[in-house]
């Protein structure tokens, strides 16, 4: 083990450092300490992957309410429709960012098949801006 530690890289051994910290000390300002090592020493996916190995020690409850409190209000995508896909949609639509609204309108608007991006802009164009 000793041989690990000698070649470890300098920023795990801050990283693995920090989150014993966080453990011993807990409350929020010390996760958060956490947030900002792993963003300023940690890759992308190297953050991911740690994210997933936690995630998969929660339960889906544990997992929901870690992501309700972690992502805004109206950020999340449509869920599943309980009556139609229209009533879904303006449901999720009325609670979303305005950059969430453009970024779903224009990645759906694209997945469209060529008939039906014609119709949509047809429909659109014939209606007055509110």
């Amino acid at each position: 083990m000793n041989i690990l530690k000698q070649h470890m890289p300098e920023q795990i051994k801050r990283i693995a450092k920090v989150i014993g910290y966080a453990f011993l000390l807990g409350g929020a300002n010390s996760w958060h300490g956490v947030s900002v090592v792993l963003t300023s020493t940690a890759s992308g996916d190297q953050r991911k992957a740690l994210a997933w190995a936690v995630l998969r020690s929660l339960t889906p409850d544990q997992i929901v309410a870690v992501v309700e409190t972690v992502l805004p209000e109206g950020s999340s995508v449509p869920i599943a429709p309980l009556f139609n896909h229209m009533d879904e949609a303006a449901f999720w639509a009325d609670m979303a960012e305005p950059d969430a609204l453009e970024a779903y309108c224009l990645a759906s608007f694209n997945a469209m098949l060529r008939p039906r991006q014609v119709a949509f802009l047809d429909f659109v164009q014939g209606r007055k801006a509110a």
